[in-house]
């Protein structure tokens, strides 16, 4: 399925990638079911694959899994190499449908979509906060700007002023005042969220609510993902082969979820600061030859295991006390 913001594009296929049928239906609520009316007519349906399931794609894909389907999420990266095999010129939007049905029934270990739950609303917690730090940074910057041009050296010395450029200051000090308050509002509901999760991530060095909850948000599920390795390749941690001949030699993964990666980034750089094993991690690899962005990019690959045995070990059951 190729979503967009008025259409789903559909496709079907066998097992051995044909065409079956093909259709179009309105992205809305009454859309939705006449597709879902519409797959449970095929025979044979196993999984259905969406394009933008995080986006355009997020309520349909919402309403096939409430109705029992196994729903998956395909990313752009492999419908464009799909559409180039189809030997057509041009792009449609039915062609893409067709390229993500046959990624969907060659590819086994696509991740399934994201359900509703607690990490999402951490997520957009998360962003949120995210959103108001960079407007009161942008309101703290126009302020310094104004107060600059009011009055040079005001850091020493703000004597009342009646201008209208001072006047726009006061309101955009009020404003920065209210940004705080709910910036610190949302800081203490995201710790308590985290705290209510009862995951033991906080326990890793270097990892504190608002880095727990970026973690818990992006990732959902850790079981879509089958192992550390591809866990890796989700946060952009794995090193990608660039070898050729008797080279032998990886280079920097740039892809992968860039917020996740972020995230582990601020991990590294606190366990390397502080009197941690990842600081002698760190120095050890500086010893073997490696830069210090090199080092880094190994420790971060350390912390992401680390964070995935945490993830596992959190879904396991509680056995309770001893007998």
């Amino acid at each position: 399925m190729d979503s967009h913001k008025d259409t789903l594009a559909v496709s079907d296929v066998d097992q051995a990638g044909r065409q079956q049928q093909t259709q179009t239906f309105p992205n809305t609520r009454h859309g939705h079911r006449r597709l879902l009316v519409w797959l449970q007519g095929q025979p044979g349906v196993v999984r259905v694959g969406i394009e933008g399931a995080g986006g355009y794609g997020r309520a349909v894909a919402m309403c096939l899994v409430q109705a029992g389907l196994v729903v998956v999420e395909v990313t752009p990266s492999l419908t464009v190499r799909e559409r180039r095999r189809l030997r057509q010129r041009g792009k449609a939007d039915p062609t893409d449908a067709l390229a993500i049905a046959r990624v969907v029934a060659r590819e086994q270990d696509l991740p399934p979509v994201r359900r509703q739950d607690l990490s999402e609303d951490l997520r957009l917690l998360v962003d949120y906060r995210e959103q108001l730090l960079g407007e009161r940074t942008r309101i703290a910057n126009r302020v310094h700007a104004d107060l600059v041009a009011l009055r040079p050296g005001y850091q020493r010395q703000l004597p009342g002023q009646v201008s209208v450029r001072a006047e726009l200051v006061r309101r955009r000090l009020d404003q920065l005042d209210r940004l705080d308050a709910e910036i610190r509002a949302l800081k203490a509901r995201i710790g308590d969220l985290v705290q209510a999760t009862g995951t033991s991530l906080v326990q890793v060095h270097g990892v504190g609510p608002l880095v727990a909850a970026r973690i818990l948000g992006e990732v959902g599920d850790v079981r879509r993902f089958a192992d550390r390795h591809k866990f890796a390749a989700a946060t952009g941690t794995a090193p990608i082969p660039a070898s050729s001949g008797r080279t032998q030699r990886h280079r920097l993964n740039r892809g992968g979820n860039r917020r996740l990666n972020r995230a582990l980034y601020t991990v590294a750089i606190t366990q390397a600061r502080s009197d941690h094993p990842g600081r002698a991690y760190l120095a050890g690899k500086q010893r073997q030859g490696k830069t210090r962005r090199e080092a880094l990019r190994c420790l971060k690959r350390r912390i992401s295991d680390a964070i995935y045995r945490q993830l596992l070990a959190d879904l396991q059951p509680d056995p309770g006390p001893a007998p």
